[in-house]
C-alpha cells in the first residue's frame, strides 16, 4: 500500500489514499506505521477519503491509534497532496473533517506550492464546548500540576486546547507538565496543551504537548488557539506570528467574520510502500 511522508514545520504524518482501500483498520495500522523504530515514524496518519459533504475528506489518527477531529499542520500537508495529485481542482477547495468542513487555499509562487492558508472557522469559547469543567469562558484560570500553579485558558479550534502562559518557554518543562495537564480531571476529553511565551503584541513562542502524541515540533490548531487566547487576554493583536521549533505560523483572527485563518508551509518528503 503506497504512502507519502508529509509534514508541516516538523509535525509529521504518513498519508494514505484510502479511497481504494475499503477494508483497512486505519487505527490499528496507524500504531504500527507511526512507530519510529519499527515503522515509518510519525505523529499520526492522514487518510484521504471521498466525501458527500465537501470536495474531499480527511481522517486524522494520532500515533496512539486515537482519532482527532482536526489537525492544522495535517490539513496543510493533506491539501498540498490533494492539489498536486489532482484529487481536487483549483487552488481553493473544501475538506471534510471531524470538526466540520474546512476551506484551504493553496498559495502558489512561480507555479509551485509555497504554502497553504486555511479558514479554520470560528473558535469555540464556551467552557462546555471545549469541554472543560468551569463556568462560562475558561479564560485565565489557575491550574495546579505537581505543586506548580499555571495560568491557563481553554478553547476549541477543531480540537480542545489549553493555553498555558509562561514567562520563559525554556523553563516550562513541557514533557513533565504537558501530560499532567492533558489528563487533569477538569478535561473530560483530555486536552492538548500549548505553553506560550508572549514576545510582543505581534509575536509569541509556543511549544505543544499533543493529546495522543506527546511533544510535537508544531501544532496548527494549537497556534490558532494560542493566538485567540492571547487576544482575549489583551496580550497581542489579532494578527500574530506563532514561533515554533522549525519556523512560524501566521495566525489571523478576523474581526469581520470571527474566523481564524492559519497560513504556513507544507512539505511532501518521500513516498514508499507499506508491506506489513
Amino acid at each position: 500500500m503506497k504512502f507519502y511522508k508529509v509534514h508541516g514545520l516538523g509535525n509529521d504524518f504518513v498519508l494514505f489514499d484510502g479511497r481504494f482501500e475499503p477494508d483497512v483498520d486505519w487505527n490499528a495500522l496507524t500504531v504500527r506505521v507511526c512507530d519510529r523504530h519499527t515503522g515509518v515514524g510519525a505523529d499520526g496518519t492522514l487518510i484521504l477519503l471521498n466525501s458527500d459533504a465537501a470536495d474531499v475528506r480527511m481522517r486524522i489518527i494520532n500515533a496512539d491509534g486515537s482519532e482527532a477531529e482536526m489537525c492544522g499542520n495535517g490539513i496543510r500537508a493533506f491539501s498540498r497532496y490533494a492539489f498536486e495529485n489532482g484529487v481536487v481542482h483549483g487552488t481553493e477547495f473544501t475538506v471534510e473533517t471531524g470538526a466540520g468542513v474546512m476551506k484551504p487555499r493553496v498559495i502558489l509562487k512561480n507555479g509551485r506550492v509555497d504554502g497553504v492558508r486555511v479558514d479554520m472557522g470560528e473558535p469555540l469559547l464556551d467552557a462546555k464546548d471545549v469541554p472543560v469543567a468551569v463556568e462560562g469562558r475558561a479564560m485565565e484560570f489557575p491550574l495546579t500540576a505537581n505543586g506548580r500553579t499555571f495560568t491557563c485558558s481553554s478553547l476549541r479550534v477543531g480540537v480542545p486546547h489549553t493555553i498555558v502562559f509562561v514567562d520563559l518557554l525554556d523553563e516550562a518543562d513541557v514533557p513533565v507538565y504537558g501530560p499532567l495537564i492533558e489528563r487533569d480531571p477538569l478535561f473530560p476529553e483530555r486536552t492538548n496543551v500549548d505553553f506560550v511565551q508572549v514576545l510582543s503584541d505581534k509575536r509569541v513562542k509556543m511549544r505543544t504537548w499533543e493529546r495522543g502524541c506527546g511533544c510535537t515540533l508544531a501544532c496548527g490548531t494549537g497556534a490558532c488557539s494560542a493566538a485567540v487566547a492571547c487576544v482575549l487576554a489583551g496580550k497581542t493583536g489579532r494578527t500574530v506570528s506563532v514561533e515554533i521549533a522549525l519556523g512560524a505560523l501566521l495566525i489571523e483572527w478576523s474581526p469581520l467574520d470571527n474566523h481564524v485563518y492559519m497560513t504556513g508551509p507544507a512539505e511532501i518528503v518521500f513516498a514508499g510502500v507499506w508491506n506489513n
